[in-house]
């Protein structure tokens, strides 16, 4: 089981640590990107599949082809957990080491797209973070918070359909 989580969540890691360059690459070269939320999640939530292909793979490589769903669940929850780290530490080390001033742009991005009852509202807001965002434990825990939920959600449908028992353990019709 470990070498699926390391590989599968290794791999989802890269994924999403790519996509994110690319992102902040996008908001950085055009100032007028727009990033849609439900783009962004639906791409995460499509990313987070490597969840169900490395249960799935556990299970019929390694179990014969049945798994409980509470193991099922701990394994992707794992793989997410390994995939959110490599990417909370590529952004850490991008962001201190490339982009430090990448506060600057994306509140200028989401000041420039409030709406003007908003604006005021809005540049609190963003100080606020601005203020948590310079105490780098905060930078790690927002950046969790950004990818691990939807992994764990993921995990959970995964393990819902992969979910298989033992053929000596179903009900036999009489």
């Amino acid at each position: 089981m470990k070498r699926n989580v390391l590989i599968y969540g290794f791999v989802t890691g890269l994924i999403f640590s790519a996509h994110m360059v690319v992102k902040v690459g996008k908001l950085y070269s055009n100032p007028g990107y727009q990033a849609k939320v439900v783009i962004g999640y639906t791409a995460m939530v499509v990313m987070f599949s490597l969840v169900y292909f490395g249960i799935r793979n556990y299970r019929d490589k390694h179990l014969q082809g049945t798994i409980s769903f509470g193991r099922a669940f701990k394994m992707g929850c794992l793989i997410a957990l390994v995939g959110s780290s490599l990417y909370v530490l590529v952004w850490v080390g991008y962001y201190y080491l490339f982009v430090p001033d990448y506060l600057d742009v994306y509140t200028e991005h989401v000041l420039k797209n409030s709406s003007p009852s908003r604006l005021a509202a809005r540049t609190q807001e963003m100080a606020l973070f601005r203020e948590r965002y310079k105490h780098p434990l905060f930078v790690v825990l927002i950046t969790y918070y950004e990818v691990l939920p939807v992994g764990l959600v993921v995990a959970f449908i995964s393990s819902l359909i992969l979910k298989t028992r033992p053929a000596n353990n179903q009900k036999q019709s009489v």
